[in-house]
């Protein structure tokens, strides 16, 4: 009798290797966060065409990157100011709707109503959600969800600390990182719980399709036990 093969709904990616990519290149690392970009936009088509797959998750800010030097911070919030507004149509023609995990209240107002904006006319989409994760910490995820309920004057358990959290989905299914890296460097960490975990050494600007699609057919015939035999 042949396994039942996995269903991947929830995918999360850390896009690492921007600046590694520039640097090999004898490239400025803002010239590896501007192919970096296309690279989700390729992903997230994919996604979209994929029969299973709901959600795509994008480590895109983390609340640590302001800690990089000021031009390169500078430069990502016009990249993604500038880049949510031309990938506006392309959202339309793949049916992707936008949404964000974090906190973009640290964000400028113009990137806010940037963000808001995409998020509205994309609302009605079906084929995939994409989240980008955009100032985002997972330790400060789970503490304010603690704080809310415990606020609400709620009990705190699993159930209900799962649904205060930001992201639609409590459970990841697969998460993947770029880069050679392996850790999961804050992101998604309650939501991480039981998924299964893909380190590629590929650089995310060099990160296609086809990788992808590679590490899906291992992800739907591997052993997910979740913590049983």
């Amino acid at each position: 009798m042949s396994k039942e093969k996995n269903t991947l709904k929830n995918l999360a990616i850390i896009m690492d290797g921007n600046g590694r990519w520039a640097k090999e290149r004898g490239l400025v690392r803002t010239k590896g966060h501007e192919k970096g970009a296309d690279i989700t936009r390729d992903i997230t088509q994919y996604c979209a065409e994929h029969e299973t797959i709901e959600t795509v998750t994008f480590y895109a800010f983390s609340t640590e990157n302001w800690k990089r030097p000021k031009y390169e911070v500078n430069f990502l919030m016009k990249l993604l100011d500038t880049w949510l507004k031309n990938e506006l149509q392309t959202y339309h023609k793949f049916g992707a709707k936008f949404e964000t995990v974090g906190n973009i209240e640290g964000f400028s107002p113009k990137l806010q109503e940037t963000i808001a904006y995409i998020k509205k006319e994309t609302a009605h989409h079906t084929n995939v959600t994409q989240i980008l994760a955009l100032n985002y910490g997972s330790r400060e995820e789970i503490a304010k969800a603690a704080n809310r309920l415990a606020k609400r004057g709620e009990e705190i358990t699993e159930e209900s600390l799962g649904a205060e959290l930001q992201t639609p989905y409590v459970d990841l299914d697969l998460m993947i990182r770029t880069s050679g890296e392996q850790r999961l460097s804050n992101y998604l960490l309650w939501q991480n719980s039981y998924s299964e975990f893909f380190f590629t050494a590929t650089l995310w600007p060099d990160f296609t399709t086809m990788e992808l699609e590679d590490i899906i057919d291992q992800y739907v015939n591997r052993n997910r036990r979740f913590g049983g035999l």
